[in-house]
């Protein structure tokens, strides 16, 4: 079964990170140390962490995708991106779901992750 989503004209594809909470550069930081393991560069400077919401409360809630809905480390990679998180200082508790909307692409990689796999 397919779970129909409505998306409303003028709302955002990826929901906002929590860019102003104390903890967000910790968490990109964590993120960045999970690594895909099929392409040498991390997941967050390939584009696959799309939100990063924190509530007043500490608890993270991360949205990601992966390069492929077929990559062969899609049960894994969640609860990775979680363990590199929860260790942090303050951190309440972290959720990490997996989207597939908006699918994954190229252009969603950092400078340094092009320049890294060559593609600038």
């Amino acid at each position: 079964m397919t779970e129909n989503t409505q998306t409303f004209e003028g709302a955002p594809l990826i929901a906002p990170s929590s860019t102003n909470h104390p903890l967000y550069d910790g968490v990109v930081e964590a993120c960045r140390s999970v690594y895909d393991p099929e392409i040498p560069v991390n997941i967050y400077d390939l584009g696959l962490i799309y939100t990063i919401d924190i509530d007043d409360e500490n608890a993270i809630k991360i949205i990601m995708t992966l390069t492929a809905p077929g990559c062969p480390v899609a049960g894994e990679m969640p609860g990775w991106v979680a363990e590199a998180i929860e260790p942090m200082a303050g951190v309440k508790q972290v959720d990490v779901e997996l989207t597939w909307e908006p699918p994954w692409g190229m252009e969603m990689m950092s400078d340094e992750a092009r320049l890294e796999l060559g593609f600038m």
